[in-house]
């Protein structure tokens, strides 16, 4: 017995190769990814937060993680890390950062601009793009070989720790938050702490798996339940927003919902579970082909739609113009309708598309201010003048509060020269040189008035 035991532990392989093996696999995994991971700045200007005891607007700074998706310098990171942003940039991982020295430089590495190609909010993603090539892209796995159980790593700038990885498994690979929400979430328990979202979800192939979005927590950082968006809808989106700038999606004209027992039960619904029409507008595709409230979705295209979910997977393999052939059961009777989506535009956000607030900013004197507009004329009340720059928000400068104009204040002229728009004031403000002495001609509550004060 005594041989058979010995026997048995030499055939056994020593612990150590193994866990040896992990470890150099891990670490051959992660420096392939970590260059085409990257820190997302974000400035942004927060009208409703004010400074501690003064009443100047502040500039809030975020910060947040990306993915290189294309060579040619296309980012793509979650709708929220960027939302009211003003100004985005974005901090790359040398390829060679591995030397204790490398990795404590890059925090210090100087920041790329990046502009904003467009959004998707209802996937809570966004695309950047920044001015450079052959950088190192992240390919995206097979979102329908994904299985619980799964290793998974999470890499990003959790709390602004520029290129962190952390690991873990895959939860469940299909988690709906609401039964009437399209999306459908990968959970996992890899540590996601606020910093993370924007960053990927990585298999041990090295490929992008998703998109780290949100946790769930009672303390605010990761307690092992956190969501990322499903690579499918990621390449999907990204494709679409690169050319388009926006997303298309299909229209039918019906207002989907799940099936509930309650709701079966209480409308006599031949099933309990699935997709009914619980909404459908007149002269839409599917009201024009036949269909009803409270017909039964089973199938699209000959795809099942057991829940809601499933219309958000078509959305995206669907060719615009082309009919969808939904089945609907109606009672006992099952019916067939040949229904052509109109193509919708999604709303997107781009910062071309905004005013910038950095260009609305006048700092020698301290505010922000536009040209006055009906909208703003009706904000601020009645004027006796209806033309000038009107005073938005106050901001940091040299002179700190001295100079004592507020919010609504409308500025008629600069030192006796007229001021119509909020173009002249800045002009005007320009000249400014060190110890001039300023009037402003300013309108307030009515009442007009100079405010005068030097230059510092």
């Amino acid at each position: 017995m005594a041989m058979c035991g010995r026997s048995a532990f030499a055939q056994t392989p020593a612990p150590a190769n193994a866990l040896d093996g992990l470890n150099e696999a891990v670490e051959a995994m992660v420096q392939r990814v970590s260059p085409s991971v990257v820190q997302v700045l974000v400035s942004k200007f927060d009208e409703q937060r004010r400074n501690d005891r003064t009443d100047v607007a502040d500039w809030e700074r975020s910060v947040g993680s990306g993915v290189i998706v294309s060579p040619d310098g296309y980012i793509i990171t979650n709708a929220h890390v960027v939302a009211r942003g003003q100004q985005i940039s974005v901090r790359v991982v040398p390829a060679d950062a591995r030397g204790i020295g490398s990795v404590l430089s890059q925090s210090y590495q100087k920041p790329v601009s990046a502009s904003l190609v467009g959004t998707f909010a209802e996937a809570d993603l966004a695309l950047l793009k920044i001015a450079a090539e052959n950088l190192p892209a992240l390919p995206i796995g097979d979102f329908g070989a994904l299985r619980q159980g799964q290793l998974v790593f999470a890499f990003g700038s959790p709390s602004g720790l520029q290129n962190s990885v952390t690991m873990g498994v895959v939860s469940s690979v299909a988690r709906q938050l609401d039964p009437d929400n399209p999306m459908l979430y990968i959970q996992t328990d890899t540590a996601i702490n606020p910093g993370n979202s924007g960053g990927p979800l990585v298999s041990t192939k090295g490929e992008m798996v998703g998109l780290n979005t949100f946790i769930s927590t009672q303390s605010g950082g990761s307690e092992g339940i956190g969501f990322a968006i499903p690579g499918a809808l990621v390449r999907w989106v990204y494709e679409q927003l690169r050319e388009h700038g926006h997303v298309h999606r299909p229209v039918i004209g019906a207002g989907l919902q799940t099936i509930t027992p309650s709701l079966a039960a209480a409308l006599k619904l031949p099933r309990d579970s699935g997709v009914i029409v619980s909404d459908l507008m007149p002269n839409t595709p599917a009201a024009d082909a036949g269909m009803k409230l409270n017909d039964i979705i089973v199938a699209v295209n000959d795809r099942p739609m057991d829940n809601i979910a499933a219309w958000m997977g078509l959305s995206f393999r669907h060719v615009a113009g082309s009919p969808m052939k939904v089945t609907v059961l109606r009672g006992t009777q099952s019916l067939t309708f040949n229904v052509i989506p109109t193509v919708i535009e999604e709303p997107s956000e781009r910062l071309a598309d905004r005013k910038d607030l950095y260009q609305r900013q006048i700092p020698s004197l301290g505010i922000m201010a536009i040209t006055l507009d009906k909208r703003t004329a009706e904000a601020i009340g009645p004027v006796r003048l209806a033309s000038g720059a009107v005073v938005i928000a106050r901001i940091q400068n040299p002179l700190g509060s001295a100079i004592g104009l507020q919010p609504g204040d409308l500025i008629h002229e600069m030192n006796g020269k007229g001021v119509f728009t909020a173009d002249d004031l800045r002009t005007l403000a320009a000249r400014l040189q060190p110890g001039d002495s300023v009037a402003l001609l300013v309108e307030r509550a009515g009442q007009w008035s100079y405010v005068a004060f030097d230059m510092p």
